[in-house]
Protein backbone atom coordinates (compact mmCIF):
# COMPACT_ATOMS: atom_id res chain seq x y z
CA UNK A 1 0.00 0.00 0.00
CA UNK A 2 2.83 2.49 0.96
CA UNK A 3 4.62 1.78 -2.36
CA UNK A 4 1.39 2.37 -4.22
CA UNK A 5 0.64 5.84 -3.11
CA UNK A 6 4.50 6.79 -2.87
CA UNK A 7 4.34 5.41 -6.60
CA UNK A 8 1.62 7.81 -6.90
CA UNK A 9 3.25 11.00 -5.51
CA UNK A 10 6.42 10.04 -7.25
CA UNK A 11 4.94 10.76 -10.56
CA UNK A 12 2.85 13.89 -9.75
CA UNK A 13 6.32 14.93 -8.72
CA UNK A 14 7.61 14.09 -11.87
CA UNK A 15 4.74 15.47 -13.85
CA UNK A 16 6.36 19.04 -12.99
CA UNK A 17 9.40 18.46 -15.33
CA UNK A 18 12.26 17.49 -12.80
CA UNK A 19 14.58 14.71 -14.19
CA UNK A 20 14.99 13.31 -10.70
CA UNK A 21 12.96 13.21 -7.04
CA UNK A 22 14.90 15.58 -4.99
CA UNK A 23 16.28 13.92 -1.81
CA UNK A 24 15.87 15.74 1.58
CA UNK A 25 18.94 15.68 4.00
CA UNK A 26 17.46 12.78 5.68
CA UNK A 27 17.79 10.71 2.85
CA UNK A 28 14.24 10.62 2.01
CA UNK A 29 12.70 11.54 -0.82
CA UNK A 30 11.15 14.72 -2.07
CA UNK A 31 7.17 15.08 -2.38
CA UNK A 32 7.32 19.47 -2.40
CA UNK A 33 10.33 21.57 -1.58
CA UNK A 34 9.58 24.80 -0.10
CA UNK A 35 11.70 27.65 1.30
CA UNK A 36 12.79 27.56 4.55
CA UNK A 37 10.95 23.97 4.96
CA UNK A 38 10.32 20.86 3.05
CA UNK A 39 7.84 18.00 2.47
CA UNK A 40 8.78 13.94 2.59
CA UNK A 41 7.01 11.78 0.32
CA UNK A 42 6.98 9.44 3.46
CA UNK A 43 5.28 12.09 5.82
CA UNK A 44 3.34 13.19 2.99
CA UNK A 45 2.27 9.12 2.89
CA UNK A 46 1.63 8.70 6.79
CA UNK A 47 -0.97 11.40 6.07
CA UNK A 48 -2.93 10.43 3.07
CA UNK A 49 -2.49 7.09 4.87
CA UNK A 50 -5.28 7.99 7.70
CA UNK A 51 -7.55 9.19 4.43
CA UNK A 52 -7.54 7.18 1.97
CA UNK A 53 -5.43 4.12 2.51
CA UNK A 54 -7.88 1.71 3.69
CA UNK A 55 -10.36 2.49 0.92
CA UNK A 56 -7.77 2.16 -1.65
CA UNK A 57 -6.30 -1.44 -0.07
CA UNK A 58 -9.72 -2.62 0.50
CA UNK A 59 -10.62 -2.29 -3.24
CA UNK A 60 -7.25 -3.70 -4.00
CA UNK A 61 -7.73 -6.69 -1.95
CA UNK A 62 -11.53 -7.31 -2.99
CA UNK A 63 -10.75 -7.34 -6.35
CA UNK A 64 -7.92 -9.39 -6.18
CA UNK A 65 -10.22 -12.28 -4.33
CA UNK A 66 -13.27 -11.03 -5.90
CA UNK A 67 -11.87 -11.86 -9.68
CA UNK A 68 -10.93 -15.15 -8.33
CA UNK A 69 -14.20 -16.18 -7.20
CA UNK A 70 -16.53 -14.63 -9.91
CA UNK A 71 -15.65 -14.92 -13.79
CA UNK A 72 -16.73 -12.10 -15.55
CA UNK A 73 -20.02 -12.40 -17.36
CA UNK A 74 -22.21 -10.84 -20.15
CA UNK A 75 -24.64 -10.12 -17.32
CA UNK A 76 -22.12 -8.17 -15.37
CA UNK A 77 -21.14 -6.18 -18.89
CA UNK A 78 -24.83 -5.32 -19.78
CA UNK A 79 -25.84 -4.61 -15.96
CA UNK A 80 -22.74 -1.97 -15.90
CA UNK A 81 -22.97 -0.73 -19.20
CA UNK A 82 -26.88 0.06 -18.10
CA UNK A 83 -25.75 1.90 -15.25
CA UNK A 84 -23.35 3.78 -17.37
CA UNK A 85 -25.81 4.49 -19.92
CA UNK A 86 -28.67 5.90 -17.44
CA UNK A 87 -26.34 8.31 -15.78
CA UNK A 88 -25.32 9.75 -18.92
CA UNK A 89 -28.70 10.12 -19.61
CA UNK A 90 -29.03 11.53 -15.63
CA UNK A 91 -26.07 14.41 -16.38
CA UNK A 92 -26.47 14.72 -19.98
CA UNK A 93 -22.83 13.83 -21.39
CA UNK A 94 -19.60 11.34 -20.15
CA UNK A 95 -17.74 14.86 -19.27
CA UNK A 96 -20.18 15.73 -16.47
CA UNK A 97 -20.82 12.32 -15.61
CA UNK A 98 -17.01 11.91 -15.31
CA UNK A 99 -17.07 15.00 -13.06
CA UNK A 100 -19.36 13.99 -10.85
CA UNK A 101 -16.99 10.46 -9.76
CA UNK A 102 -13.99 12.48 -9.79
CA UNK A 103 -16.28 14.68 -6.78
CA UNK A 104 -17.48 11.85 -5.59
CA UNK A 105 -15.54 8.73 -5.89
CA UNK A 106 -11.96 10.45 -7.02
CA UNK A 107 -13.03 8.90 -10.59
CA UNK A 108 -11.21 10.38 -13.62
CA UNK A 109 -11.43 8.21 -16.71
CA UNK A 110 -14.69 5.91 -17.78
CA UNK A 111 -12.39 2.99 -17.91
CA UNK A 112 -11.94 3.42 -14.01
CA UNK A 113 -15.33 4.07 -13.13
CA UNK A 114 -16.04 0.59 -15.58
CA UNK A 115 -13.60 -1.25 -13.38
CA UNK A 116 -15.46 0.85 -10.06
CA UNK A 117 -18.55 -0.52 -11.19
CA UNK A 118 -17.10 -4.04 -11.68
CA UNK A 119 -15.93 -4.49 -8.23
CA UNK A 120 -19.64 -2.92 -6.71
CA UNK A 121 -21.31 -5.94 -8.79
CA UNK A 122 -18.53 -8.61 -7.90
CA UNK A 123 -19.07 -7.77 -3.95
CA UNK A 124 -23.18 -7.99 -4.34
CA UNK A 125 -22.96 -11.16 -6.23
CA UNK A 126 -20.32 -12.39 -3.17
CA UNK A 127 -23.09 -10.74 -0.61
CA UNK A 128 -25.89 -11.95 -2.17
CA UNK A 129 -24.41 -15.40 -2.23
CA UNK A 130 -23.11 -15.56 1.47
CA UNK A 131 -27.32 -14.68 2.47
CA UNK A 132 -28.39 -17.65 0.19
CA UNK A 133 -25.77 -19.64 1.72
CA UNK A 134 -27.80 -18.55 5.33
CA UNK A 135 -30.88 -19.87 4.65
CA UNK A 136 -31.85 -23.46 6.65
CA UNK A 137 -34.03 -26.19 5.32
CA UNK A 138 -36.14 -25.10 8.18
CA UNK A 139 -36.50 -21.67 6.92
CA UNK A 140 -37.32 -23.31 2.82
CA UNK A 141 -40.19 -25.77 4.48
CA UNK A 142 -41.46 -23.15 6.42
CA UNK A 143 -41.49 -20.98 3.40
CA UNK A 144 -43.08 -23.42 0.90
CA UNK A 145 -46.02 -24.33 3.67
CA UNK A 146 -47.22 -20.81 3.98
CA UNK A 147 -46.15 -19.13 1.09
CA UNK A 148 -46.14 -21.06 -2.32
CA UNK A 149 -49.19 -22.10 -3.98
CA UNK A 150 -50.67 -23.11 -7.45
CA UNK A 151 -50.92 -20.93 -10.32
CA UNK A 152 -54.30 -19.16 -9.76
CA UNK A 153 -56.83 -17.77 -12.72
CA UNK A 154 -58.82 -15.02 -11.16
CA UNK A 155 -60.68 -11.93 -12.34
CA UNK A 156 -61.29 -8.71 -10.42
CA UNK A 157 -62.73 -5.03 -10.40
CA UNK A 158 -60.42 -2.36 -9.49
CA UNK A 159 -62.17 0.66 -8.39
CA UNK A 160 -59.08 3.34 -7.59
CA UNK A 161 -59.75 6.24 -5.44
CA UNK A 162 -59.73 9.83 -8.18
CA UNK A 163 -57.31 11.32 -6.21
CA UNK A 164 -55.04 13.87 -7.37
CA UNK A 165 -51.39 15.42 -5.80
CA UNK A 166 -53.12 18.77 -5.68
CA UNK A 167 -55.77 18.11 -2.99
CA UNK A 168 -55.79 18.72 0.62
CA UNK A 169 -55.17 15.58 2.66
CA UNK A 170 -59.20 15.81 3.84
CA UNK A 171 -60.18 15.96 0.00
CA UNK A 172 -58.46 12.96 -0.41
CA UNK A 173 -59.97 11.26 2.25
CA UNK A 174 -62.74 11.54 0.51
CA UNK A 175 -62.80 10.45 -2.56
CA UNK A 176 -60.63 7.19 -0.97
CA UNK A 177 -63.93 6.73 1.14
CA UNK A 178 -66.18 7.39 -2.20
CA UNK A 179 -64.37 4.23 -3.83
CA UNK A 180 -64.34 2.18 -0.92
CA UNK A 181 -68.21 2.91 -0.70
CA UNK A 182 -68.30 2.19 -4.86
CA UNK A 183 -66.61 -1.38 -4.22
CA UNK A 184 -69.03 -2.36 -1.44
CA UNK A 185 -72.17 -1.49 -3.76
CA UNK A 186 -70.91 -3.90 -6.20
CA UNK A 187 -70.33 -6.41 -4.00
CA UNK A 188 -73.88 -6.11 -3.15
CA UNK A 189 -74.78 -6.43 -6.69
CA UNK A 190 -72.67 -9.85 -6.82
CA UNK A 191 -74.82 -11.03 -3.70
CA UNK A 192 -78.10 -10.02 -5.70
CA UNK A 193 -77.10 -12.33 -8.48
CA UNK A 194 -76.19 -9.51 -11.04
CA UNK A 195 -72.75 -11.05 -13.74
CA UNK A 196 -69.25 -10.22 -12.21
CA UNK A 197 -67.95 -10.45 -15.74
CA UNK A 198 -70.64 -7.13 -16.70
CA UNK A 199 -69.94 -5.83 -13.61
CA UNK A 200 -66.10 -5.93 -14.23
CA UNK A 201 -66.98 -4.46 -17.47
CA UNK A 202 -68.92 -1.71 -16.50
CA UNK A 203 -67.23 -0.31 -13.62
CA UNK A 204 -63.13 -1.51 -13.25
CA UNK A 205 -60.80 1.11 -13.40
CA UNK A 206 -58.28 -1.59 -14.56
CA UNK A 207 -58.72 -1.11 -18.09
CA UNK A 208 -56.39 -3.70 -19.35
CA UNK A 209 -58.72 -6.39 -18.17
CA UNK A 210 -62.39 -4.80 -17.89
CA UNK A 211 -63.09 -5.38 -21.08
CA UNK A 212 -62.51 -8.90 -20.60
CA UNK A 213 -64.95 -9.42 -17.59
CA UNK A 214 -62.15 -8.24 -15.22
CA UNK A 215 -60.11 -11.62 -16.15
CA UNK A 216 -55.99 -11.66 -15.22
CA UNK A 217 -53.36 -13.39 -16.33
CA UNK A 218 -52.51 -16.51 -14.41
CA UNK A 219 -50.71 -15.67 -11.39
CA UNK A 220 -48.58 -17.51 -8.99
CA UNK A 221 -46.63 -16.21 -5.30
CA UNK A 222 -44.54 -13.06 -5.73
CA UNK A 223 -46.52 -11.41 -9.12
CA UNK A 224 -49.38 -9.80 -7.67
CA UNK A 225 -48.90 -7.33 -4.42
CA UNK A 226 -49.13 -8.84 -1.18
CA UNK A 227 -52.48 -7.97 0.11
CA UNK A 228 -53.96 -9.56 -3.52
CA UNK A 229 -51.76 -12.31 -3.91
CA UNK A 230 -53.09 -13.35 0.32
CA UNK A 231 -56.75 -12.50 -0.20
CA UNK A 232 -56.80 -14.80 -3.75
CA UNK A 233 -55.46 -17.72 -2.16
CA UNK A 234 -57.66 -17.57 0.47
CA UNK A 235 -60.37 -17.97 -1.37
CA UNK A 236 -62.42 -21.01 -2.60
CA UNK A 237 -62.74 -21.41 -6.37
CA UNK A 238 -65.63 -20.02 -7.69
CA UNK A 239 -66.24 -17.44 -4.63
CA UNK A 240 -64.98 -13.92 -4.75
CA UNK A 241 -64.68 -11.18 -2.22
CA UNK A 242 -66.96 -10.58 0.37
CA UNK A 243 -65.07 -7.31 1.55
CA UNK A 244 -62.91 -4.78 -0.89
CA UNK A 245 -59.35 -5.77 -0.59
CA UNK A 246 -57.19 -2.34 -0.73
CA UNK A 247 -54.06 -2.36 -2.34
CA UNK A 248 -51.44 0.57 -3.51
CA UNK A 249 -54.26 0.50 -6.88
CA UNK A 250 -56.92 0.83 -5.05
CA UNK A 251 -60.14 -1.38 -4.10
CA UNK A 252 -60.56 -5.10 -5.75
CA UNK A 253 -63.26 -7.29 -5.42
CA UNK A 254 -61.40 -10.68 -6.82
CA UNK A 255 -63.01 -13.57 -8.00
CA UNK A 256 -61.49 -16.63 -7.61
CA UNK A 257 -61.54 -18.55 -11.52
CA UNK A 258 -59.03 -21.81 -10.61
CA UNK A 259 -56.59 -22.88 -9.38
CA UNK A 260 -53.48 -25.50 -9.99
CA UNK A 261 -52.04 -27.80 -7.84
CA UNK A 262 -49.09 -25.91 -5.86
CA UNK A 263 -45.73 -27.34 -7.21
CA UNK A 264 -43.24 -29.60 -5.58
CA UNK A 265 -40.96 -28.28 -3.21
CA UNK A 266 -37.73 -29.44 -6.15
CA UNK A 267 -39.16 -26.80 -8.55
CA UNK A 268 -39.14 -23.87 -6.54
CA UNK A 269 -36.62 -24.68 -3.59
CA UNK A 270 -33.98 -21.82 -6.08
CA UNK A 271 -36.67 -19.27 -6.17
CA UNK A 272 -37.23 -19.80 -2.27
CA UNK A 273 -33.80 -19.47 -1.47
CA UNK A 274 -33.44 -15.99 -3.06
CA UNK A 275 -36.15 -15.16 -2.03
CA UNK A 276 -35.97 -15.79 1.82
CA UNK A 277 -31.92 -14.38 1.37
CA UNK A 278 -32.93 -10.86 -0.51
CA UNK A 279 -35.73 -10.86 2.90
CA UNK A 280 -32.57 -11.59 5.20
CA UNK A 281 -30.68 -8.55 3.41
CA UNK A 282 -33.42 -6.28 3.70
CA UNK A 283 -33.90 -6.72 7.47
CA UNK A 284 -30.08 -6.95 8.22
CA UNK A 285 -28.02 -4.46 6.22
CA UNK A 286 -24.59 -5.55 8.48
CA UNK A 287 -24.72 -8.94 6.14
CA UNK A 288 -23.37 -6.87 3.65
CA UNK A 289 -20.16 -5.89 5.88
CA UNK A 290 -20.04 -9.48 7.48
CA UNK A 291 -20.11 -11.27 3.85
CA UNK A 292 -17.15 -9.72 2.12
CA UNK A 293 -15.32 -10.03 5.89
CA UNK A 294 -15.97 -13.75 6.09
CA UNK A 295 -14.96 -13.83 2.40
CA UNK A 296 -11.89 -11.80 3.31
CA UNK A 297 -10.77 -13.73 6.29
CA UNK A 298 -11.35 -17.02 4.39
CA UNK A 299 -8.13 -15.93 2.02
CA UNK A 300 -6.36 -15.36 4.97
CA UNK A 301 -6.30 -11.33 4.72
CA UNK A 302 -3.34 -10.27 7.62
CA UNK A 303 -3.17 -6.50 7.18
CA UNK A 304 0.57 -5.69 8.41
CA UNK A 305 0.80 -2.23 8.64
CA UNK A 306 -0.76 -1.79 12.65
CA UNK A 307 -2.34 1.61 12.16
CA UNK A 308 -4.30 0.30 8.81
CA UNK A 309 -5.23 -2.99 10.97
CA UNK A 310 -6.69 -0.91 13.62
CA UNK A 311 -8.54 0.93 11.12
CA UNK A 312 -9.94 -1.99 9.46
CA UNK A 313 -10.86 -3.43 12.68
CA UNK A 314 -12.74 0.23 13.92
CA UNK A 315 -14.08 0.13 9.99
CA UNK A 316 -15.94 -3.57 10.51
CA UNK A 317 -17.47 -2.51 13.72
CA UNK A 318 -18.78 0.61 13.13
CA UNK A 319 -20.48 -0.15 9.85
CA UNK A 320 -22.30 -2.68 11.13
CA UNK A 321 -23.21 -0.55 14.12
CA UNK A 322 -24.49 1.90 11.33
CA UNK A 323 -25.87 -0.50 9.53
CA UNK A 324 -28.11 -1.95 12.54
CA UNK A 325 -29.14 1.68 13.28
CA UNK A 326 -30.54 1.88 10.25
CA UNK A 327 -34.08 2.47 9.40
CA UNK A 328 -35.85 0.00 7.87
Amino acid sequence: MKKLLISILIVLVCVTGCGKVPKLENGQDAAVTLKNTDISIDSLYEKMKDKYALSVLLDMVDTEILNKEYKDSDEQKENIEAQITAWIAQFGNEASLLQQTRSAWGIQTMEELKEYLKLQYKRNLAVEDYAKKSVTEDEIEKFYKEEIFGDITARHILIKPKTTTDMTPEEQTAKEEEALKTAKEIITKLKNGESFEQLAKDNSDDEASASKGGLLDEFTHGTMTKEFEKAAKNLEVGKYTTEPIKTTYGYHIILKVNQKDKPELKVVKDDIIDEIAQDKLSKDTSLQIIALEKLRKEYKINIQDKNLKTQYENYLTNAKANANNQPQ
